[in-house]
């Protein structure tokens, strides 16, 4: 494992054609309901290299990116004010990415490397 996150971030906004800077992303733990376990915002590349720590444990995590904020910064109106990503962090010796290509009015995401 080296000193990055176990889960890091990439925030695309295809609509501009450049990285998404300043996007809030908080990442929770389901147990018991969902439980904060870091929060952090995208820097001038759209990227979130220290969302958490180096470890998690095996589980079922949410990545929130509050994206209402990010596109109001420019006036610009959202048909997703916010997006949830689930994932299952099942083994603790691998990294998980989780890219965001974004627009107003659409969005993708993929398991990245």
């Amino acid at each position: 494992m080296t000193d990055r996150s176990h889960i890091t971030t990439h925030v695309l906004d295809a609509a501009n054609g450049s990285p998404a800077q300043g996007v809030s992303v908080e990442l929770a733990l389901l147990a018991d309901g969902w439980n904060a376990v870091a929060s952090r915002t995208t820097d001038e590349q759209g990227r979130i290299s220290d969302l958490g720590p180096a470890a998690l444990e095996p589980g079922i995590y949410r990545l929130t990116f509050d994206t209402a904020s990010y596109f109001g910064r420019d006036v610009r109106s959202t048909f997703y004010p916010r997006i949830d990503i689930t994932v299952e962090i099942a083994a603790v010796d691998e990294h998980y990415h989780v890219p965001i290509l974004l627009s107003p009015f659409a969005f993708t995401t993929y398991r990245g490397s």
